[in-house]
């Protein structure tokens, strides 16, 4: 990581080379001249108001209602607002940022400082990010990540837009020039990808988010009042059934008034996730600039993230029941950059949506050399669909029998799930797959929701070989490979469920590979 220096020193050693060109430079404050933004201590401001809005609205909810007998608890709140505003006025006038060779520069505090030195070869993903009052005052804030850090390497709140996006491809000339060992200036070649608002519009019809907005706005609401909900929906409840009984429905109109209900609500779901679609990916584009990939979208917000190619781990090809209806399918990566809680900053999808041709061309396009589309596919043995059989239908016995237990007879009625569960392990027994090239690795699973997931052999950091009880007792085995900056959200990458010899031949195979290759991440 990057040093900090003591006041008295005023410097900082500069980190590690990775390309193995020298120690970088000695650098003192002075390199470090470029000011951010004026108006940037008011988005400083909002950021630290958004953080302790809770104190300082209990401050001024709970102030109100004593009394020191001075008048001072009137003043709390806006005491409180006011220290912010020097912290953000403070930050301003000490922050300073610099370019000194290869690297960026950057320097705070003023009692106790800080200097940063940081190789652009570093710097594996360039975030930009405009909210509505950023496109107001015309400048954006900037995030540099690194692989591996939980922080960003520096997060510049804010500059004007002009010199963002001119350090932005400062930081991809130079850092590509530093991977290559040569001078490079690369210029914008066409997009690889864009989302005319058809497809957005589509993207929003196959989605989910209006029930994950709506999931985490009840989840809101509980932590602030666990009765609220219930109180609601108790209210709601007692005032349709009043009106019902009011005019006597039979059970054929009740049947047809909860089905409505539940159109209307799945209307409104898929209408709030056509909102949500826009607003997020209007105007997506996908774009190459030398060897990295940028991504802009948004509406009112406007979201620009840059990474190396270089960088990408893993990938992700996707597709749902209402994907496979509009003939579209989605295309995500995991690149080795620095887990944060907004991760929207980061570079993971390159197709939102696309159509399988589209999907495999973009594949084809950035994997040249890895032979996707020649992949050989292995499918699973049969004995795969009793392994993944046998697990369910022993839970599912144990609750019939806590069930029987309970309500009696009634309680059998739960082995009528046991032809479905068998019908589900079939189906996904058949479409589950591997396949092993020269270059790349890859899985398939899934029925309903299904996915294709690969990565180069040359990005594997792990081969872990497990067996379960009920693995050895029906000869089968799971290989897990793991890579760098696989996201919480990916599905894993493994092959399941093939015969132990089988799985013990692909881990020998795979390590061999791995130890004759380098880990190139």
């Amino acid at each position: 990581m990057s040093s900090e220096p003591t006041p008295e020193e005023g410097t900082a050693a500069a980190e590690s080379d990775p390309t193995g060109a020298g120690a970088a430079p000695e650098v003192s404050a002075a390199d470090a001249e470029h000011r951010l933004h004026p108006m940037s201590w008011l988005f400083v401001l909002l950021a630290q108001l958004k953080q302790f809005v809770v104190p300082l609205v209990a401050l001024f909810v709970f102030g109100r209602g004593s009394s020191d007998g001075n008048g001072w608890s009137e003043l709390w709140p806006l005491i409180g607002i006011g220290v912010l505003v020097l912290l953000s006025l403070w930050q301003y006038f000490t922050y300073r940022y610099g370019v000194l060779g290869d690297a960026l520069v950057v320097r705070q505090g003023l009692l106790e400082r800080s200097l940063r030195v940081i190789p652009f070869a570093r710097i594996h993903n360039v975030a930009l990010q405009q909210s509505v009052l950023h496109r107001v005052f015309n400048v954006a804030e900037v995030r540099l990540e690194s692989a591996g850090g939980q922080k960003p390497e520096a997060e510049m709140r804010v500059l004007k837009l002009a010199d963002a996006l001119a350090l932005e491809t400062l930081v991809r000339q130079r850092g590509q020039a530093a991977a290559v060992g040569v001078s490079t200036a690369t210029e914008d070649s066409a997009p690889l990808l864009e989302l005319p608002p058809l497809e957005v519009l589509k993207l929003g019809l196959i989605s989910n988010r209006g029930l994950i907005v709506v999931g985490a706005v009840f989840a809101g609401l509980s932590q602030f009042s666990p009765r609220l909900i219930p109180n609601l929906f108790e209210q709601w409840g007692g005032a349709m059934f009043g009106w019902a009984d009011q005019r006597e429905f039979e059970l054929a109109e009740y049947a047809i008034a909860a089905t409505s209900l539940v159109a209307l609500f799945v209307m409104a779901l898929r209408l709030f996730s056509v909102l949500l679609a826009l607003l997020q990916y209007y105007g997506f584009r996908l774009s190459e600039h030398g060897r990295r990939l940028t991504v802009e979208r948004g509406l009112l917000a406007r979201w620009r993230t840059s990474a190396s190619r270089r960088r990408i781990q893993s990938w992700t090809l996707s597709e749902g029941v209402i994907h496979r209806l509009f003939k579209r399918r989605s295309l995500e990566v995991d690149t080795a950059v620095s887990e944060n809680q907004n991760q929207q900053r980061a570079l993971r999808e390159l197709a939102p949506i696309g159509t399988p041709a589209a999907c495999e061309a973009l594949i084809g396009h950035l994997l040249p050399h890895a032979g996707w589309a020649q992949l050989q596919w292995q499918p699973l043995p049969r004995a795969a669909f009793w392994r993944l059989f046998v697990p369910g239908a022993l839970w599912l016995g144990v609750f019939t029998l806590a069930l029987s237990w309970r309500f009696g007879a009634w309680g059998l009625l739960l082995l009528l799930w046991l032809p479905w569960s068998a019908y589900k392990a079939r189906q996904h027994a058949r479409r589950a797959g591997y396949a092993l090239g020269e270059e790349l690795v890859a899985v398939r699973e899934g029925w309903w929701r299904r996915h294709w997931r690969f990565a180069e052999i040359d990005k594997l950091q792990a081969l872990h070989l497990t067996r379960s009880p009920l693995d050895r007792r029906c000869g089968t085995a799971t290989l897990w490979l793991d890579t760098a900056g696989a996201g919480a959200m990916s599905p894993p990458l493994r092959i399941r469920l093939v015969p132990h010899e089988q799985a013990r031949a692909i881990y020998e195979r795979l390590s061999g590979e791995l130890a004759r290759r380098p880990l190139r991440w």
